[in-house]
């Protein structure tokens, strides 16, 4: 076995190996995921959930809310019969739907209106929050906390609140009354706009004798370990920004590693909740107050309970007199536009990070804002992408004409270079020291020619960011079979496009690389012809490996995102188009025909 014929069977082992990591750490682990979170989603399977949790997060004298007690655990009962162990107002907004429970005055029951399971016009909605008793409690409430030795009587989550009314719209805000018998009469006043924030104020009237003295707090709580998509490039988990904190994550599973499994930050303003690929629920306080908020997780599976709160400073309220608590409560889809009108109507502190934009937020951001720019246009995610493909083309065209300008030129000398093995042929230092020579002496540079590839890296994670993250590429269509531009194409040539009756990318172990529909088959074929464009390395190796690297690429991309792979595919025919027209201007021979032809040609034997 030759030296080259190792290096070369190296090289493919070594690509192999990527491309097994890869399926291994993401798109195996990623379509277990989704296959799971869309089963607890659906389904509402018996399981035992903790009972309902005390609703003082603490003493007035500690300023932090501690985790929530966890009671005798409870069979789980259906969703319908959880809600119906407590009266209701009944929620009906433009965007959402429910309701919103008396006792304990908790916001427990959200669906979303305009989102589906699936791409099915006919399956159920998003349901983000759910009540205590269900198979995945998930809800927020707001109330007061005061020092345990005052023995002062506050609302807890067993408090049984009466309304003035029984609908809860965009238009009619609900007052919910509780009077304590001792002196303290609350009211708490909920509305909510016609997307997904509910604005909670709170008035405590002192008709006793007395000063008392409590603090507001607010919390989101869920129950049981959340199924997330367990992928690097997305935080699921405790999110929040907290004063000048910054933006601060926190994945369930690390939470177990923090002191007393609990983080605490202090600051003024900010919000604080849970965040979904898609979804999330946050408790925003007062942004001119100063607060302690925490991340934190009390009890064992699959009873766990975890909750983002905050307490703001005690306050004093004389006989006669009462004060105002104003809380907001977001629970809804992570919709760029809404989270940024919120952010600047509102004020609320860099609520637009509720979207895990990432490390590279300084690129991923304006990609988002390109492509919601071109679907504004063309009302189409898919062609959104085409057109930002060209954009990005013509953009960069300088750069990719001095690259394909310097290809030519290599073609060009291709006959000085190939007699340096005649000259040499036993000495490949000196081999390289004269091509460099020549290279110097024509001023071409050897790498320019990978320009074009490392241009695109950028805007390849950018789009590849904005299509895992973005809840405007969620179901987004395209045309034909493709109705999700964020999932994988649903066809597949392992069978026959959907004419075998199973799907290979359950076969065990090797599921994760027979993704291949086809979009990704059309994206390998266009990535070869593009390669085909140049000339044929000299070096065997280099030239066995740009001969696989179209194979790799179609396997690695098959379980990718469609609209990426649209994107690959349209990217290759520009660049294809673009280095046609450069190189027939430059009066150099296009060698895509003559390579093509070269691979059927019945090559001589050598003895």
């Amino acid at each position: 076995m030759t030296q080259d014929t190792k290096n070369f069977l190296l090289a493919i082992a070594l690509s192999l190996l990527v491309i097994t990591g890869w399926n291994a750490l993401y798109t195996a682990p990623q379509l277990e995921k989704e296959r799971q979170i869309q089963e607890h989603m659906r389904g509402q399977q018996a399981q035992v959930v903790p009972g309902q949790p005390s609703g003082a997060p603490g003493s007035a004298n500690a300023p932090a809310p501690a985790a929530p007690a966890v009671e005798k655990p409870l069979v789980v009962k259906p969703r319908s019969e959880a809600l119906a162990d407590s009266p209701r107002v009944k929620l009906a907004t433009a965007s959402l739907e429910g309701s919103i429970s008396l006792k304990g005055a908790r916001i427990d029951d959200v669906a979303l209106k305009d989102y589906r399971e699936t791409t099915d016009p006919h399956s159920p909605n998003i349901v983000l929050l759910s009540p205590v008793g269900s198979a995945a409690p998930y809800y927020a409430e707001a109330g007061f906390v005061a020092d345990p030795s005052a023995n002062l009587v506050l609302p807890r989550s067993d408090t049984l609140w009466t309304a003035d009314r029984d609908l809860l719209t965009e238009t009619t805000p609900v007052t919910l009354t509780w009077d304590n018998g001792h002196g303290l009469v609350f009211r708490r006043k909920i509305s909510v706009d016609d997307r997904y924030m509910f604005t909670v104020t709170d008035t405590v009237e002192n008709k006793g004798d007395n000063s008392v003295s409590f603090a507001p707090y607010a919390l989101v709580a869920r129950q049981g370990t959340p199924k997330t998509s367990g992928v690097m490039v997305l935080h699921e988990g405790f999110v929040g920004v907290i004063g000048d904190e910054g933006l601060q994550e926190l994945k369930y599973e690390k939470i177990e590693k923090e002191d007393k499994a609990t983080k605490t930050f202090k600051g003024t303003g900010g919000w604080i909740g849970f965040t979904d690929k898609y979804w999330a629920a946050a408790v925003v306080p007062d942004q001119t107050k100063p607060i302690e908020a925490s991340f934190a997780a009390r009890g064992g599976e699959p009873t766990k309970t975890y909750r983002s709160d905050f307490v703001r400073e005690q306050m004093t309220l004389s006989p006669g007199t009462s004060v105002d608590v104003t809380t907001r409560v977001f629970a809804g889809a992570k919709v760029s536009e809404t989270l940024d009108s919120y952010q600047d109507h509102l004020g609320i502190k860099n609520f637009e990070l509720l979207i895990d934009w990432g490390w590279f937020y300084f690129i991923t951001r304006p990609m988002f804002w390109m492509i919601d720019f071109f679907y504004k246009f063309t009302g189409n995610f898919g062609i959104a992408i085409l057109c930002i493909t060209v954009f990005v083309k013509a953009l960069f065209y300088p750069l990719a004409n001095r690259s394909y300008m310097s290809i030519a030129k290599m073609k060009a000398i291709q006959p000085e270079i190939l007699a340096l093995k005649d000259r040499y042929p036993d000495d490949k230092h000196k081999q390289q020291l004269e091509m460099m020579a020549i290279y110097k002496r024509e001023k071409i540079n050897p790498v320019s020619g990978c320009l074009p590839m490392l241009i695109q890296i950028p805007v390849f994670f950018a789009l590849y960011k904005v299509l895992f993250i973005t809840i405007e590429m969620r179901q987004a269509p395209f045309f034909g079979w493709i109705k999700d531009l964020s999932a994988p194409d649903p066809t597949n040539i392992f069978n026959l496009f959907g004419l075998l009756p199973y799907d290979p990318t359950h076969v065990a172990i090797f599921g994760p690389y027979l993704a291949i529909g086809i979009w990704p088959l059309i994206m390998g074929v266009s990535m070869f012809l593009q390669m085909k464009m140049n000339p044929e390395p000299t070096d065997e190796i280099q030239k066995q490996v740009f001969a696989w690297m179209p194979v790799l690429f179609t396997f690695t991309l098959g379980s990718f995102a469609s609209g990426l792979v649209i994107y690959w595919t349209w990217n290759n025919v520009l660049s294809v188009l673009q280095q046609s027209l450069i190189m027939k201007r430059a009066g150099v021979k296009i060698e895509l025909w003559d390579n093509l032809i070269a691979m059927f040609r019945k090559k001589p034997r050598t003895t």
